[in-house]
């Protein structure tokens, strides 16, 4: 054979060859892209009948009455299930507030549940007591590390006994969860808090948030297995490497037109002096007084959608200038003082130039009257700026825009190109807050003004630590003032903010409110601030908590808690406004006789001690040195949980336990599908794999008579 006819045979034995792999690679590559096409077909006729099922059963839900509460299983049908109740009970005494808040768990259903309900509390509380009440039976809660208390909580959830368990989430955030609650059964727990009220600008105000606004979850989604156990929750967010419990601060929220949640409040205030005006700005209250002590009670039936506020205003010359509370407690002596510093005459005084950086916040929790009020006040902020003044603007929401590159001088044309812009905002996407935050942080040395940044936000967002250490790390010589727009801001991340940025915090829940307020804020803008503060209690050993005592704007106290020995006598508070040095001397043994004050000084000392974090401090000692304090003063706290246990097992072993997540309202005036988006959560990767099955036959087919040409 010739070496000619060789090649020929080996050339055909190769054609042969290839073309029986390509057709049996055609072939392969066909059934593959007809059994994805297949399975994703049956993948989407699937979804779309889970999510038509549900839709029905949606659709069902606004048949439902007020108040009621439906739970939805893993094939996307609802059921009746736990209804909650919440009544609230405020006794304020002077500046010293004691609440107690009931929370009754309602099982309608004919299996056992456990309910888990996230809920807010001013985020300054101090919360010392639990207990758990079934029919006439009355369960009091102990304080036991979280893990212990967590443990605790578990096997007698497992042994089928009635149990709760109280959980910081955040200093404003908490979790109650009930276990074994059974068939038609009703558990009530009740949670006791003490706070200090908040004295500005002449008038004291009350707050109780009633809702959570929906969490920004910034970071990339951890393994389940790589989650720390304690922070698996319900919530309809995953935990991330930057906020690795969201799970558990997302609760469920209801998108059914029909408020769930019911709440009743009623506040006994007992001021200590006349008032002029008592007014509750977001709720119709009804009032009524006797011998000096009013009783304030919601007029309408109220749902947990917005957040509570009480205010009340001392008659001319009534107001207090200093306030003094001591209680013993065995060899020593705790207090709680308020001193506010005299007003400052702004006559004579040069006007200093400002460079003022303004933040809006337009992501979706934004949109409806958040962003009007947002928007009106920034306007109003706008009109201040004086010659001489220099600002900028930054919008943030998923992504961060600029109006300049940096600040610009506040001439005519530069303000009305401001106002253009403001008013060209809308809002919508996430609540990406960092990059903004870094950019008005950016630039400072340039600049020989009064630097100050205003932060207009809901404060939605689950990564605040991230946040505090920027603001602590990167604050240089800026100011920064928080402003909380919207009926349920996170007051925890606004006031937090704030003192980091050593500014001050405004709240405006309401359109009509946006002129007074803001004007409030305009003067601690605009006079000198009250600095180098000092407690100076002599020989005595004191305890002083802040630390570092904060810079004081117009009209804001010096709220101070110690502990001292019985030897203690006098303290003398001092401070110093431009050139002017202010002083006060007072007399620690004339001070009221009241309850809880040590209570309140542990809460302010753990405060300090998890705001040390940020500062770099040894993380596992300061956890000790937390779970020490509250354990010693019945605190509950990030490492420390109150937890109640029935000691008689109630539910049947073979019966089983259904875990549910307590939904929660939307706050008022916020647009559910600004935040959540208009996709159903029965979304699935069908129709994706549908296109890609769809896209590999053609292929296929298309390879085909290429491949056979090519063979031949």
């Amino acid at each position: 054979m010739t070496s000619t006819s060789h090649k020929t045979i080996t050339t055909e034995h190769r054609s042969i060859s290839r073309y029986a792999w390509d057709e049996a690679w055609g072939l392969l590559s066909l059934l593959l892209g007809y059994l994805v096409f297949c399975a994703a077909l049956l993948a989407l006729l699937a979804t779309q009948a889970s999510a038509d099922e549900t839709m029905a059963e949606v659709a069902r839900l606004e048949d439902v009455s007020q108040g009621s509460l439906l739970f939805q299983n893993d094939q996307g049908r609802y059921h009746l299930a736990v209804t909650l109740n919440t009544d609230v009970q405020i006794h304020v005494s002077g500046m010293i507030v004691r609440a107690k808040v009931r929370q009754t768990f309602q099982n309608n259903s004919e299996s056992w549940v456990e309910g888990v309900y996230v809920f807010p509390l001013p985020e300054d509380a101090a919360v010392d007591h639990m207990h758990m009440q079934i029919g006439e039976r009355i369960i009091e809660a102990k304080i036991k590390p979280r893990e212990e208390a967590k443990h605790t909580y578990n096997q007698a959830r497992q042994a089928g006994k009635k149990a709760a368990l109280i959980e910081q989430e955040r200093p404003n955030l908490f979790t109650n969860s009930v276990a074994n609650i059974g068939p038609h059964e009703t558990v009530a727990v009740e949670i006791e808090y003490q706070q200090v009220l908040r004295y500005d600008a002449g008038q004291f105000r009350l707050r109780f948030p009633m809702a959570i606004t929906p969490r920004y979850i910034p970071g990339v989604p951890i393994q389940q297995e790589e989650s720390v156990s304690q922070f698996n929750g319900l919530g309809w967010a995953v935990n991330t490497n930057q906020v690795p419990d969201a799970s558990r601060i997302t609760p469920p929220v209801s998108h059914s037109e029909n408020k769930i949640n019911p709440i009743s409040l009623s506040v006994e205030l007992n001021a200590g002096f006349p008032l002029t005006e008592l007014n509750s700005p977001y709720h119709p209250i009804q009032t009524s007084e006797n011998n000096g002590i009013h009783t304030i009670t919601l007029a309408n039936e109220t749902y947990a959608d917005r957040d509570f506020e009480l205010s009340w205003t001392p008659e001319a010359g009534q107001a207090p200038r200093a306030a003094l509370f001591t209680e013993q407690m065995e060899a020593e002596l705790y207090h709680l003082i308020m001193v506010l510093p005299p007003q400052h005459e702004q006559s004579g005084n040069q006007r200093l130039p400002r460079e003022v950086i303004y933040i809006i916040d337009t992501s979706g929790s934004m949109a409806g009257t958040s962003m009007q009020q947002a928007r009106q006040a920034l306007l109003l902020a706008l009109d201040r700026l004086q010659p001489g003044d220099s600002f900028n603007v930054i919008a943030f929401n998923s992504g961060t825009d600029q109006l300049f590159n940096q600040a610009q001088a506040a001439s005519s044309h530069n303000l009305s190109a401001a106002r253009r812009y403001v008013n060209s905002l809308s809002a919508n996407g996430g609540t990406n807050m960092r990059p903004a935050l870094e950019a008005a942080l950016r630039n400072q040395d340039e600049t020989q003004s009064l630097r100050q940044i205003v932060f207009l936000t809901d404060g939605s967002v689950g990564n605040e630590a991230e946040l505090f250490s920027l603001i602590h790390q990167s604050l240089g010589q800026s100011r920064l003032f928080t402003i909380g727009i919207g009926s349920a801001p996170n007051s925890h991340f606004m006031s937090k903010a704030a003192q980091f940025g050593r500014g001050t915090f405004t709240y405006i829940g309401d359109v009509s409110e946006v002129q007074s307020k803001m004007q409030v804020l305009f003067q601690k803008l605009e006079t000198p601030v009250m600095r180098q503060l000092v407690a100076d209690f002599g020989n005595a050993e004191a305890d002083v908590y802040p630390k570092r005592l904060p810079d004081l704007y117009a009209g804001e106290p010096l709220i101070i808690s110690a502990k001292t020995d019985l030897n203690s006598q006098s303290l003398i508070i001092s401070g110093q406004r431009q050139q002017s040095v202010w002083q006060n001397n007072i007399q620690l043994d004339q001070g009221m006789k009241g309850q809880g004050i040590g209570t309140l000084w542990a809460r302010r000392k753990i405060t300090d001690l998890m705001d040390q974090q940020h500062e770099g401090t040894d993380k596992q000692r300061i956890k000790q040195q937390i779970i020490t304090t509250a354990l010693q003063h019945h605190l509950v706290s990030k490492h420390t949980s109150l937890v109640a246990v029935d000691v008689t097992p109630a539910r049947p072993q073979s019966e089983t336990l259904e875990q549910q997540a307590m939904p929660v309202n939307l706050p008022h005036g916020q647009q559910h599908e600004k935040i959540f988006g208009l996709r159903p959560k029965t979304s699935t990767a069908a129709p994706l794999h549908l296109l890609l099955g769809t896209l590999l036959l053609l292929l296929t087919l298309l390879l085909k008579p290429r491949n056979s040409r090519e063979a031949t």
